[in-house]
């Protein structure tokens, strides 16, 4: 059993996407700064209607995946195919971009607290072209994981539990993602198992909290994509006013990534290809 440690931490910086939502980057600020599979992780968060009533409107994407998860808050989704999908509190939106889909997230809202992350999952050259889908996850249908002093929402992957495996919203997938949003309550710590075969991040988004190691123990940062080194077992100690933080894990891919804006692919002639297939119409085809 080896503890993870603090490899890098990434404090998160402000910008603004789409149609002017502003949020915080952390993994993806640079096409340099990543953690395969990893491509980018955004947090989201205001009260203010002018921070984020412009939304998403209609774009593309191919080669990847994209996790939503929406903390606080009403975003509709639509794409090409004529799908829809509401994320209310609580919900996740797990879309596989694949080959090709042009889809647009709009706030329901007028005012109010939205709130929440969207993750950015590479997919292998093997799966890049596969034909574009997505899953709506209601709240109900996440794992609620409750340990002593801490609860855990298992949205991927799969975590041992007093010796009995639960099974995450989403399971399973060549890069075996794990994404859990973990509350501790003040004063308390908790050991979870991460795979040594998995690239590990946190990022603590509430509270305070240290990361605990045989040799010294060291905060997290707040609001930071905190990279975690080797090992198979990661151990949280929250401070006097509890802590919020996700705890996300993959398996590498090791390829070649050509990122050009919402297109990722492995070869520059690849990322030329899907521009000519966006501007003639073939990228949903």
């Amino acid at each position: 059993m080896t503890f993870r440690t603090i490899k890098q931490t990434i404090p998160a910086l402000e910008t603004s996407d789409g149609a002017g939502v502003r949020i915080r980057r952390s993994i993806g600020q640079h096409q340099n700064i990543r953690l395969d599979p990893f491509l980018m992780l955004d947090e989201f968060g205001s009260d203010q209607p002018q921070d984020y009533i412009a939304g998403f409107p209609s774009h593309p994407h191919r080669g990847f995946e994209t996790v939503t998860y929406m903390i606080e808050g009403h975003m509709l989704h639509e794409d090409h195919l004529g799908n829809k999908g509401n994320l209310k509190n609580g919900g996740v939106q797990w879309m596989t971009a694949g080959r090709g889909i042009v889809h647009s997230e709009m706030p329901q809202q007028e005012s109010g607290q939205m709130r929440g992350f969207q993750l950015w999952l590479n997919l292998p050259a093997a799966e890049k072209m596969k034909p574009a889908g997505y899953r709506d996850i209601q709240p109900e249908e996440i794992p609620d994981v409750h340990l002593e002093g801490a609860r855990l929402k298992l949205i991927a992957g799969d975590i041992e539990v007093d010796g009995t495996m639960v099974p995450g919203a989403i399971s399973g997938g060549s890069t075996r993602p794990l994404y859990m949003d973990i509350h501790m309550e003040p004063g308390k710590a908790i050991t979870l198992p991460v795979s040594d075969q998995l690239n590990a991040m946190v990022y603590l988004y509430e509270g305070s909290a240290r990361l605990e190691h045989e040799v010294e123990d060291k905060p997290l940062k707040l609001a930071a994509a905190t990279i975690l080194g080797d090992g198979d077992q990661v151990r949280f100690e929250s401070g006097a006013d509890g802590a919020r933080l996700l705890l996300i894990a993959g398996k590498p891919i090791n390829e070649p990534i050509v990122q050009y804006g919402p297109f990722v692919m492995n070869t520059r002639e690849e990322i030329e290809q899907t521009l000519r297939d966006y501007r003639d119409g073939r990228l949903t085809a």
